[in-house]
């Protein structure tokens, strides 16, 4: 006869504790897993990028970082990495803090995707930092963008591109890896704007700048040239900027044809902080001496951090004090 199991009674299959238990008894140690091994973390976390649409310098400057970590500290899985290994990566490094600041940020950046996948329960990395000392990097100034502009021969194909391209990063502020991806699909004659889709900004949304007549008038007469130049020597793009064969500037490199030429300019005609990103500030600059605030000249440059564009706005002493003055 069966008994009758009561409400106490657990029904399961134990063999397997049976199984681990015996093996303690004959002193046995069984197998325990150490946690992810960190190759397979990175696996999942750069193909989690690559389908969120990040740039591929910035999936190998997270694959180079990690590869430099795991030489450090020896640490194979994910669950070894602790404040300590990560404060003697950190030691290791015969750099500035500035380069060590950035590439704690990008270890900081994989661990946080590791938080997001629940690999980790807390950021016990979030106190870890390096103090910059940061330098505000001028802008360009207006003048110094006019000297410019008078000095190139608009007669020639790379003086026209050079001018138009000079003009397009002080009035949009758009970034030298930008400009060579924009295409004539992006400037809309009709409403003065220039759209452009997330394909081709660093935050990958859509944004909408304006653009004056005399950029509009100087952009046409671009495209009309480009057009020559691509037929004579038989390219297909829709570029806006190209080279003098007609070819894309469209690189990875942040020192592209334009950002070379702007730093020969700058040498021959002894003008200072002219190079793409002393635009991208003057433009800033311009829209706060015009009124904007900061919220609106963050989108502009498409910043997700106020703190960000802060950084980008040059202001002095005697520029505060007289600002201030306003609100007395």
């Amino acid at each position: 006869m069966t008994k009758r199991k009561g409400i106490f009674d657990v029904d399961a299959d134990f063999s397997a504790f049976k199984q681990v238990n015996n093996s303690i008894k004959e002193g046995k140690t069984p197998s325990v897993t150490k946690g992810r091994e960190l190759d397979s973390v990175m696996d999942i976390i750069v193909q989690q990028m690559k389908v969120s649409g990040y740039r591929e310098r910035t999936l190998t400057d997270y694959i180079r970082y990690m590869t430099q970590f795991r030489q450090v500290t020896n640490v194979k899985y994910l669950e070894e990495i602790t404040t300590d290994t990560i404060y003697l990566w950190l030691d290791s490094m015969q750099v500035s803090n500035q380069t060590k600041l950035t590439r704690l940020k990008c270890l900081k950046a994989i661990l946080s995707k590791c938080f997001k996948n629940g690999w980790f329960s807390s950021k016990f990395w979030h106190g870890i930092n390096i103090k910059v000392d940061k330098k505000v990097k001028k802008g360009a100034k207006e003048d110094d963008v006019m000297v410019l502009l008078s000095l190139l021969d608009l007669n020639t194909y790379i003086g026209l591109r050079d001018a138009v391209a000079v003009l397009t990063l002080y009035k949009t502020g758009v970034r030298i890896n930008t400009l060579g991806q924009l295409q004539e699909k992006h400037v809309d004659f009709d409403n003065k704007l220039l759209c452009m889709d997330g394909t081709v900004l660093k935050n990958h949304k859509l944004l909408k700048l304006p653009v004056d007549d005399e950029l509009l008038h100087l952009l046409k007469v671009l495209i009309q040239q480009n057009n020559k130049i691509r037929e004579y020597y038989g390219q297909k793009n829709s570029y806006l900027f190209i080279s003098y064969k007609g070819t894309s500037l469209n690189t990875k490199s942040t020192n592209n044809a334009i950002s070379k030429q702007l730093n020969k300019y700058a040498k021959k005609f002894g003008l200072n902080n002219i190079n793409p990103h002393a635009l991208r500030r003057g433009y800033a600059k311009s829209l706060l001496n015009k009124g904007a605030n900061l919220a609106l000249i963050s989108k502009a440059l498409g910043h997700s951090n106020l703190a960000v564009t802060t950084q980008y706005l040059d202001l002095d002493v005697e520029e505060v004090a007289d600002n201030l003055r306003d609100y007395l």
